[in-house]
């Protein structure tokens, strides 16, 4: 008789240790992210003043909103819900304005940025010289930013954006597989009217 009472006893003992308040919230967790494979294709257009090449997953746009710049394209990647905006303007004895507004828009992010990182783009057989702005900070409106020009006829500039508030922590995945595409488009950058070829 003494077993079939301590067994309920048991139970019991067990409920009341087992409803201690001892609730350890879990960290934030992240969506996990399926990044598309790497695949390359040319954008090459014939009355375009430049050529480089863009990943597949992306989708080159004109640029609507300014009408009036034929060379100014939008690199959609729908996927992420991100664009690099890709301006191009004909240079006219005034890069140095040009060079003056590139980093001018960059340090516009520097009340959000934890650091900016230059790295310096070479490629002088087909004249292609720029810069690279790593932007970091998880508030930063704009993670990347870079120019492109052959320092007497053309320049280009371009920044990568999302279309949503910034959090960089959770989008470094996403930010650092762009950054791998912005390299390539770099590195098949190609003027057309240099007249060096």
């Amino acid at each position: 008789m003494k077993k079939i009472f301590a067994l309920p006893f048991f139970f019991v003992v067990l409920l009341v240790i087992g409803c201690e308040n001892s609730y350890f919230p879990k960290p934030r967790g992240f969506f996990r992210i399926d990044l598309p494979p790497k695949d390359y294709a040319a954008f090459d257009t014939a009355n375009f003043p430049y050529s480089f090449s863009v990943p597949a997953y992306a989708k080159v746009l004109p640029d609507y909103e300014n009408p009036n710049e034929p060379y100014w394209v939008n690199i959609s990647f729908t996927t992420f819900d991100a664009t690099i905006y890709l301006s191009y303007k004909k240079v006219n004895n005034n890069i140095d304005q040009y060079l003056e507004d590139a980093h001018m828009f960059v340090t516009k992010h520097i009340p959000k940025a934890s650091a900016i990182n230059e790295n310096l783009y070479i490629n002088a057989p087909d004249r292609v010289f720029g810069l690279v702005y790593d932007i970091e900070g998880s508030q930063a409106a704009s993670p990347l930013q870079f120019y492109l020009t052959d320092s007497t006829k053309n320049f280009v500039r371009g920044a990568l954006y999302f279309n949503y508030t910034p959090n960089n922590d959770s989008l470094e995945p996403i930010i650092n597989y762009i950054k791998q595409d912005v390299n390539v488009l770099i590195e098949t950058f190609r003027w057309k009217n240099t007249g060096n070829k």
